[in-house]
């Protein structure tokens, strides 16, 4: 039998528990687990801003999860490009995309190719989002308006 490849894709910026469900789930559903995670210049191209922990360290933290096999840098903005470079069978998304016309062409780009696309829900009590705007909202009222960026 041929190892399941699986591929779960993120910012994985200020690593929470949602970050943990995602790969911990990705894991039970393959043999192989690859974690993309996304450039800092994807970031800003895609949600227009840079991530809170640069890429280097977020590829370091996501290493070191115990489900994930490889971490890699994603780079580029469409997921198939992504399978070109490491080809998987099995591609994670969270459960946003379900249904709407980005993830129905996903779904229909990745059957061409023999991918399997699987949705899981997100963790909604936490994400690096709300954890970033609390990071720059504590640093204003502090007197300080500090971009989380300049801490490093």
């Amino acid at each position: 039998m041929t190892a399941r490849i699986g591929y779960a894709a993120g910012a994985f910026d200020l690593f929470h528990v949602g970050h943990l469900n995602l790969l911990r789930r990705a894991k039970a559903e393959c043999d192989y687990l690859i974690a993309g995670v996304f450039a800092d210049e994807l970031l800003v191209a895609t949600r227009g801003r840079a991530p809170v922990i640069p890429l280097p360290e977020r590829l370091e933290i996501v290493r070191h999860v115990r489900y994930v096999d490889e971490a890699i840098a994603e780079s580029l903005p469409r997921k198939i490009d992504a399978w070109h470079a490491a080809p998987f069978d099995i591609l994670f998304k969270g459960g946003d995309r379900r249904g709407t016309p980005k993830g129905l062409a996903l779904e229909q780009e990745f059957s061409a190719v023999g991918v399997k696309v699987v949705y899981f829900p997100y963790t909604v009590h936490t994400s690096s989002t709300a954890l970033s705007r609390t990071l720059e909202l504590l640093n204003s009222e502090s007197g300080e308006l500090v971009s989380v960026q300049s801490l490093h």
